[in-house]
């Protein structure tokens, strides 16, 4: 039923509403439109917030892979080869470190990045089996192909110098030899054999005496031989080199030799000088061992060795005929006026003589002298009446 007054009341209401610009008082509404209206307004609002999370995640991840890709590319381009190119010589270290192999590849224009070689030879177990010496590679090789060869030890071959050191060559007479060719500087050569001390190759020659009346002290211990060693090689490397074959060589003697070297009461240094001697006047082998005992009882009976050689040595030449005034030449090397064994060797002796020197042959001889006939051999006497005997024998079969 109409409220009449209710009706004015509400008129009245809805005036002063519009009057103040107060909102007007809500109106009953069904709770069904209450309930949805706010869920709405609350859903709206979680599809708002939720997007800028999920951009994050989209970024973040767009990241993340950029980051990745750039690392597998900085790794791709530091492993991968070099642009190629010329070969390079490259020299590996004894005992160089992996890491500083890298380095100097690196250096070189052979790899890229060292860090990242060095990182790839530890993950592989690479790296501690590379090889000391001179390599040639060539940039555009891979990473495996540089390992192999360094592992391999495919070094390139040194560029060698080589030399024949005749038996009986005096030093003088090997440095005119090496100089010629073009390894040593005549006057530094012979220097340096004038101070055994300052050299490692041979440890006999750290027993050679300290006598001043010796020309060249390592006169005797370089040993005569073929030598192979690499260009460039200075007077000490060469003379090291020889000195060390001589203590090779005295290895091959038969084992007793130091034993009968001093029951005999003599030196390594004696013995180099009596071998040089048998060396210079000996041409045919089987003499060797019976010179050496002409030498060995002369000096058991203090005789003059009376050797020519030892003149020929002090004159600084060899002559084919020896004068009386040459036989006066004041020298501690001349035998004709000196007693005993000169100062030192007057050559370099050879093996077969070092042992003739060592072994000589039980003979009674005192003399000997040289066949003319063109055979090199000697006769020999044991008094003097049958030296001069064989000396007008020699003379009457000398070949015209």
């Amino acid at each position: 039923m109409f409220d009449g007054r209710r009706g004015r009341e509400s008129a009245c209401e809805t005036a002063a509403s519009a009057e103040t610009g107060r909102p007007e008082p809500a109106r009953d509404v069904p709770a069904s439109r209450r309930t949805r209206r706010p869920a709405a307004a609350a859903a709206a609002t979680r599809r708002r917030k939720g997007r800028p999370a999920l951009w994050a995640f989209f970024i973040a991840l767009g990241l993340v892979a950029v980051a990745a890709g750039s690392l597998l590319f900085y790794v791709w381009n530091g492993l991968r080869p070099t642009a190629a190119g010329a070969p390079v010589r490259v020299t590996i270290e004894k005992g160089m470190r992996a890491k500083s192999v890298a380095e100097l590849l690196e250096q070189q224009g052979l790899i890229r990045n060292a860090f990242l070689f060095s990182a790839w030879l530890k993950l592989n177990n690479e790296g501690t089996q590379f090889q000391a010496g001179e390599y040639e590679l060539a940039p555009g090789m891979t990473r495996e192909q540089i390992v192999a060869k360094l592992n391999k030890g495919d070094t390139v071959a040194a560029e060698t110098i080589k030399f024949t050191i005749p038996e009986g060559f005096t030093a003088e007479q090997i440095a005119d030899r090496l100089a010629k060719a073009g390894y040593v500087d005549k006057t530094k050569f012979l220097q340096a054999l004038r101070d055994p001390s300052a050299f490692t190759g041979s440890v006999w020659a750290k027993l050679i005496p300290n006598d001043p009346k010796m020309k060249y002290p390592l006169e005797g211990y370089l040993f005569p031989e073929t030598y192979q060693m690499k260009r460039g090689s200075s007077e000490t490397d060469i003379i090291n080199r020889m000195l060390a074959e001589l203590d090779v060589k005295l290895n091959e003697l038969p084992d007793d030799w130091q034993t009968t070297m001093q029951q005999r009461g003599l030196t390594l240094h004696q013995v180099l000088t009596i071998a040089s001697l048998v060396e210079r006047e000996v041409a045919v082998d089987d003499e060797r061992p019976i010179v050496a005992s002409v030498i060995e009882n002369r000096l058991a009976k203090k005789m003059p060795l009376q050797v020519d050689a030892t003149v020929q040595y002090a004159l600084g030449q060899t002559k084919a005929q020896l004068t009386e005034q040459d036989l006066k030449v004041a020298s501690p090397y001349n035998t004709y006026l000196h007693a005993g064994l000169p100062p030192g060797p007057i050559a370099s002796p050879s093996l077969k003589s070092i042992e003739a020197a060592l072994y000589p042959a039980d003979t009674d001889y005192l003399y000997y002298v040289t066949k003319k006939d063109g055979s090199k051999r000697h006769l020999f006497a044991t008094t003097l009446k049958q030296h001069n005997r064989n000396i007008q024998e020699s003379e009457k079969n000398a070949k015209s």
